[in-house]
């Protein structure tokens, strides 16, 4: 039995955080494909932290968010707002509109096992051979998935990497929170959507600027209902809710519990992608994401009843 064990009311908390966040996560992706549709990569995500950062610093005037910055490495900090928002959402928001909002949550299911052994290199977390068989596992998922996906539309290359990039850059990021120990959930969180709001909206204005458009990224949201549906979501329920959701998991569950349950979007993801884009959906495909379920599930099976 380990010395220090994580209480058990920690630990449903921790679930239930993770399970929730993902299950808002997997209806993102859906969407993000609509919302950039409708408008440019950079215009979305400037909106989307732009709202974002705007509620948690009403929330923290109010009194209802409390964060605590001073005295607090910065380091550890900054290699988490890097990650993510910086280099993820660029890499998740550029895949999507190459892509589909399935296919995006196929690969993001990679993530616990790319946190796997970035954990195994970073934090020195040797992995089991149960673990190594459920990485092997996860590979082979992925590559029936994009062998499905060739078949049945256009293979988009740059779409993938984008999504890659993503995946590896998100993976990171659960590390660098496990790291992050001295911050808190919601100081996390808020310091990913300033991050975001800072980078994003600066690109959206330059993007803005150099078409000669910059009262239609103003007004946006103003003269398109569904594309303000969009982004309050994607900004509210997914950048201020979810962040901080999984903030509380990795800090309840670690870094490899955490990221198992990333397997939820991917499900949410197919669903909604399915049912609300009328996105295709083969029985290749479903094996595929099976496959990736299952390896993700042996990469993170927990053993003993201590754990």
């Amino acid at each position: 039995m380990p010395a220090n064990p994580v209480p058990k009311n920690a630990v449903l908390t921790g679930c239930l955080c993770a399970a929730c966040c993902e299950i808002l996560h997997g209806m993102s992706y859906a969407f993000t494909k609509h919302s950039t549709g409708v408008a440019g990569v950079f215009f979305v995500l400037g909106w989307r932290f732009l709202l974002a950062a705007a509620v948690m610093t009403l929330g923290i005037a109010a009194g209802l968010i409390k964060v605590r910055f001073r005295g607090k490495p910065l380091k550890p900090l900054l290699h988490v707002v890097l990650l993510c928002p910086c280099v993820y959402f660029l890499g998740e928001t550029l895949g999507i509109s190459r892509t589909t909002s399935t296919e995006c949550g196929i690969f993001v299911a990679c993530i616990p096992v790319i946190s796997l052994i970035a954990s195994a290199a970073i934090l020195k977390n040797r992995p089991s051979r149960l673990q190594v068989v459920g990485i092997v596992t996860t590979l082979a998922g992925m590559v029936t998935c994009v062998a499905a996906a060739g078949m049945t539309s256009s293979l988009s290359v740059p779409g993938y990497l984008f999504l890659s990039v993503a995946v590896i850059s998100y993976s990171l990021f659960f590390v660098c929170v496990d790291k992050a120990s001295a911050y808190t959930g919601a100081e996390l969180a808020y310091a990913m959507q300033i991050a975001g709001a800072v980078l994003f909206t600066a690109l959206a204005v330059l993007e803005a600027v150099r078409k000669g458009c910059l009262g239609d990224l103003v007004c946006l949201p103003f003269r398109d209902t569904s594309f303000l549906i969009s982004v309050l979501y994607l900004g509210i329920g997914c950048s201020v809710f979810a962040f901080w959701l999984s903030a509380v998991a990795v800090e309840r569950l670690g870094v490899n519990r955490a990221a198992s349950f990333i397997g939820v979007a991917t499900l949410v993801s197919v669903l909604t992608g399915t049912l609300m884009l009328r996105e295709p959906l083969t029985l290749m495909q479903i094996a595929g994401a099976v496959l990736i379920v299952l390896g993700v599930y042996m990469a993170n099976a927990v053993r003993g009843k201590s754990e």
